[in-house]
């Protein structure tokens, strides 16, 4: 993971030192696994193969060390950018006013970056249960931009009639919580999947089938009837 992190010289203040790298990758694996409270500055020394010294000769403290995995990663998976602003299905299905194709789209790519990156996911898990500025950081700097861009989007749809008068940020804190907890459920809880083994893709399209019927004005809530 962090060799390709490293690739991203422009964005984050990587010298490609070998060193530099085995500290990140130690540092990386081990706020994964023990949370930042759990690591000290002498596991990621021995973890890396290089005396504590070395480390803060490249890290003045853990703080930085966390704020520069998450630099890199922002770089790395372009989320300067955010993924869904090169989804080009998902821009498509904006533009056709497509509402099931922007929820399907827009849940198929964030399962797959889940599921891609548990370690990542496992560190933001244990930032936010310490209350550590990294949690804050990612929040505002990248969920925030969630509920903006899916927000506007269903603003748009229902000045147009198409989705109920609901406030917007409780349709997508409805659709991320679908999300995030199914993820959750793979990740932590049940790794095995003894409760429900479902692809990618079946799992955004039954996601993005629910939210339509709670938040489009076109679904018939009591056909069942």
């Amino acid at each position: 993971m962090i060799q390709d992190l490293l690739a991203c010289e422009h964005n984050v203040r990587m010298t490609g030192d070998k060193r530099r790298e085995q500290i990140l990758q130690a540092a990386f694996d081990l706020f994964s696994k023990k949370g930042f409270s759990g690591t000290t500055t002498r596991d990621i020394a021995r973890g890396s193969g290089v005396s504590e010294a070395m480390v803060f000769k490249h890290f003045s403290s853990k703080d930085e060390l966390y704020g520069a995995i998450l630099e890199a990663k922002k770089c790395a998976d372009g989320l300067h950018e955010f993924p869904w602003e090169s989804n080009e299905e998902l821009l498509e299905a904006m533009d056709a006013n497509d509402d099931f194709g922007v929820f399907y789209h827009f849940a198929v790519q964030a399962l797959q970056k889940h599921q891609a990156d548990v370690a990542f996911m496992r560190l933001l898990f244990y930032s936010a249960l310490e209350e550590h500025e990294l949690a804050e950081r990612f929040f505002g700097e990248f969920v925030v931009e969630i509920y903006r861009f899916l927000g506007g989007y269903i603003e748009k749809r229902q000045a147009a009639g198409a989705f109920r008068k609901i406030d917007p940020r409780i349709i997508v804190r409805s659709f991320l919580g679908m999300l995030i907890h199914h993820s959750l459920n793979n990740i932590l809880w049940d790794k095995q999947r003894r409760i429900l083994d479902i692809d990618n893709e079946t799992a955004a399209k039954s996601f993005a089938e629910m939210i339509m019927c709670g938040a489009s004005t076109g679904c018939d809530r009591d056909a069942d009837k």
